[in-house]
Formats: structure tokens, sequence, C-alpha cells
């Protein structure tokens, strides 16, 4: 394989294409376009009279959306084909995906790409629950996921992985090795004491805690670590954005005015100490009757997406209020790996594409983005 210049007309009609697409300027997709000849198709090439069938458009795409791609492919095609004097086969297409590390006021942590912390202002609006899901559907969109439990006082990450009774091992007694289930790598002061104990730290206590699981486990290479942060925004929050290097913040909130004016107080309190907002979820939307498919607003209906609206962020998500949630995070299994075809996984789905896309459109790349990037550690901890 080697650079061809003959084909960079067609990259750039790809480029343009992406862009509208996406809504962006030719400018950005001309970055995730190359263009490359196979010297082996020349011959091929030649015999079928058109020299378009050497080339070869790689589009190396800087967020995740697997589920996406096959009709994002047949979109470009179906336009490459009514611009091309020529037929372009969609073989020479062929896209991607490379996360890369955004830039943060902190040096990185090794082998994490991204951290993202999902927090709300208040308890009880199921953000746990978003965290793990969201997780899960970054993963099954093509991305390598990660998440720690942040809520050091109430750690519910490891009922929902359902590995309560699993523990972190360390080979040299100063770094731990992360715990897998289904894929998906975490740490959580859940693992470290006993369920049935209640961890009765004052803040400063607490928030050397959290910061040793982030910063002692040894994490595999990761595209994103998603935190799930403790509700309000006491001592633990301040730690998170002032001594680790956040990437990003998503805020959950539910549609009512109570959770809104404490998803207010998220919202500010990241905004304060320079951590973007990529946008919001409003979880818990609606109850859809199984019966009859009616929709009840069972909690308010469109305030996430008015307060969205009020500080120009986007509204990533709306998830519904619904038993199975329930039953597969209390079962250890969370929704995206129990029932993955499910239309709820669908709309988890949307929502973590929203995420990558918008970490990658809103944020600068950090320079040297690799630097920290040491390879995956042997050794993960099994469920």
């Amino acid at each position: 394989m080697f650079f061809s210049r003959k084909a960079e007309p067609v990259a750039q009609k790809v480029a343009a294409i992406l862009a509208n697409y996406f809504s962006i300027s030719t400018d950005e997709t001309l970055l995730w376009c190359s263009s490359i000849e196979d010297s082996r198709s020349n011959a091929s090439a030649r015999d079928a009279g058109s020299s378009d069938k050497s080339q070869t458009v790689q589009v190396t795409l800087p967020f995740c959306m697997n589920s996406q791609l096959a009709h994002l492919k047949d979109v470009v095609i179906s336009e490459l084909k009514s611009q091309l004097k020529s037929e372009f086969h969609s073989s020479q297409l062929v896209f991607t995906t490379q996360i890369t590390s955004q830039h943060t006021k902190l040096p990185p942590i090794t082998n994490i790409k991204n951290i993202i912390a999902v927090a709300s202002g208040k308890g009880g609006v199921g953000k746990s629950t978003t965290s793990i899901n969201l997780a899960f559907a970054l993963m099954k969109e093509g991305a390598r996921v990660g998440i720690l439990d942040a809520d050091i006082y109430g750690p519910s990450i490891p009922i929902m992985l359902g590995n309560t009774n699993v523990h972190p091992e360390s080979e040299d007694n100063k770094h731990m090795q992360p715990l897998e289930a289904h894929g998906l790598v975490a740490n959580s002061i859940g693992y470290l004491v006993p369920q049935d104990d209640a961890a009765v730290w004052r803040g400063p206590m607490a928030s050397r805690a959290l910061t040793q699981l982030l910063n002692e486990t040894l994490w595999p290479v990761l595209d994103y670590l998603i935190v799930d942060m403790p509700p309000g925004t006491g001592d633990i929050q301040l730690t998170m954005a002032q001594q680790v290097p956040l990437t990003a913040a998503v805020i959950v909130t539910t549609p009512q005015d109570l959770a809104l004016a404490d998803a207010q107080k998220g919202i500010s309190m990241f905004e304060k100490v320079d951590v973007p907002v990529l946008g919001l979820v409003e979880n818990m939307s609606y109850y859809q009757c199984r019966a009859c498919g009616t929709k009840d607003y069972v909690f308010s209906r469109d305030g996430g997406e008015q307060l969205a609206e009020r500080h120009g962020l986007p509204l990533l998500g709306q998830l519904p209020l619904d038993i199975h949630i329930r039953e597969h995070g209390d079962a250890g299994t969370p929704l995206l790996i129990g029932a993955p075809e499910s239309p709820i996984a669908a709309s988890y789905q949307e929502a973590a594409r929203a995420i990558s896309m918008q970490l990658a459109f809103t944020l600068s790349p950090r320079e040297n983005s690799n630097k920290h990037i040491k390879g995956d550690p042997i050794g993960i901890v099994g469920s």
C-alpha cells in the first residue's frame, strides 16, 4: 500500500459527504480521510478500464459509532456513485475508529485517553444505572471502556456488575489490577470494603481514597473511563474536578423541577472549575405502558430539554422509566448485556454515540496524545 495523489479528489468528495452528514466543516472531515492505492489491484483496474478501481479511501473516525457504520457507508457510496463517472465499489471505502485523547489542564493518567464524569446534583435520578449502561453502550459502539465508582459512601457498581464478592489483586502491593465483568474493566471502593460495612470517613479521607483508586489501578488502554460520581457538589466532586484530569462531564437529571434545580448546581460547579459539560441525559423521561404503548410523563415533561437550552448544551438522550433497567441492574447483568437488542438498549447507544461525537467535535486533541499510552498491563482479574 502507498499513498496516491490520484485518489485525493475522491477523498475530498468523501470528506464533503461526511461534512454534510455530520453538519460540520469539510476542513474537519478532511483530517479523517486518506487515499491509498493498492498496487496489487492496478492490473485489474486497468482491465476494467477505470483507474478509480485501484483507489481506496480510508476514513478514520475520532468517535465511536459501530452500529451506524453500515448505514453511513451506504450513504457515502450512494453519493459517490452519483458524483463519479466511474463505478466506486463499497470495498474501496474503509471505515476505522481511532478515539483521540482530548486536552486537559492536568497531566493524563497512564493508558486513559479520556475521563468522563457522570454526575448529578442530587441522588435518586438513576445516575449509576445510567453510568453503567452508557459504559456498555460505548463498548458496543466500538470503544475500549472502563468505569470507576467514585461514590465512596454508597458504591453500587459492584452490584450492577454482579461481582460483589471479588477483590482486586496486587503483584507489588502498590498497584491494583482492575476487575473485569462482561468485558468492562472497573474499580470501586466496594471491592475493598466489606459490603455490609459503612465507609465512615470525613471528606478529605474519602477524597484520598478516590484518588488512590484512580492512580493506583493498572488500567489497560481505555478510550473512555466513565466515572460514576456521587450526588451533590461536595469534597469528592471538587477533588475530581481539581485533582483529576477530567476531560468532560455529563449531567444526569430527571424532568421534574426539584431534580433540575440540583442539576443546575452540578452544571455550575463544573463551569466554575473549567471542566467542559458535554450535555445532559434526561432519565425517567416517561413511562410507556406495555399493554397499550401510551406514554405517561410521570416526572413532568421536557424539563431536561429546557435546562439544556438554557445553558446552550445538547440533550444527549432521553431514557424511559422501565422495570427492565432495574431488573437487569439488580441481577448484575446491565441492560446492554442482558437485552442488547431492546429499544431501551438502542436509546442508551444513541446517547453514547452523542457523547462520543460531542467530545470529538467540541474539544481539542491533546498534544503528544499517545505519550501516556503505555500498553495493556497483564493480569486483569475476571468476574
